[in-house]
């Protein structure tokens, strides 16, 4: 079973534009990504998408595959989608572009549940909310599990709610309070699939691309994890990651 990893990297961002060519590190910030991504053992080629001629640019400066795709794809996944349709590769992995920091070892975990499973259709990671305050920010995105550890529902609201019997959330019962990890496995057929429909309701309402695939039955599997990686969101995301590499970079010398 071949195993692709993609990785969307549009140039332009709400909060921070250009983030993925960010370069105060010495690399731009997609290389720290892909670097990362072609740590992960499983991955038989790790592939950068692309709508833009400047990050398509950077991206042949340190040697990486780029293919470019089109300016209408209306998500991370489309992108990716638009890829694989050229592929013949088995299962695609959609890797965040603005996560510098992520652990290939969690790329391999998803990667694995389809060797394990030749019936899984998707797969992604959660890992235990242990404060309030993530639990409330709807910037971090909760994810609802069966008892089988599969995606019940997905949202930016705090789920389940402790609300309803006027309790306050206290991070016990930490396998029911989980964190989104925005990383994707797909069979490649289910994930054309899903970039062929029209956005859900769900999908529009809580802003979360994921939805679609539970609007239209397909299950998805989520591993649960013990730590996740920091995204790079906003220009002030961007300089605690530099601090992080300085740091790392005078132990090393020292």
């Amino acid at each position: 079973m071949r195993v692709t990893g993609v990785i969307p990297a549009r140039y332009d961002s709400t909060r921070f534009p250009g983030k993925v060519l960010a370069r105060d590190t010495g690399k731009y910030l997609i290389e720290h990504v892909f670097e990362r991504a072609a740590a992960a053992n499983l991955l038989e080629e790790v592939i950068i998408a692309t709508d833009d001629e400047r990050v398509a640019d950077a991206v042949a400066s340190f040697g990486a595959p780029c293919r470019m795709t089109s300016v209408e794809c209306r998500s991370g996944g489309d992108r990716v989608a638009e890829v694989a349709d050229s592929l013949t590769t088995d299962v695609i992995l959609n890797i965040q572009g603005d996560e510098p920091e992520i652990d290939p070892a969690h790329i391999d975990r998803v990667a694995e549940q389809f060797l394990d499973d030749p019936t899984l259709e998707i797969a992604t990671l959660a890992t235990p909310i242990t404060n309030a305050e993530d639990f409330e920010d709807p910037n971090v995105v909760k994810v609802v599990i069966n008892r089988q550890g599969y995606a019940m529902y997905f949202s930016r609201a705090p789920i389940p709610s402790p609300g309803m019997q006027g309790a306050h959330f206290s991070g016990v019962g930490e396998s029911l309070f989980l964190r989104h990890i925005g990383l994707y496995g797909y069979r490649r057929d289910i994930l054309l699939a899903l970039s062929r429909m029209e956005e859900s309701a769900l999908e529009k309402l809580e802003r979360l691309e994921q939805l679609r695939a539970l609007e239209a039955g397909f299950d998805i599997k989520v591993c649960v994890v013990d730590s996740y990686a920091n995204g790079i969101d906003t220009p002030n995301d961007y300089m605690k990651f530099v601090e992080k590499q300085d740091q790392g970079t005078h132990r090393d010398r020292s």
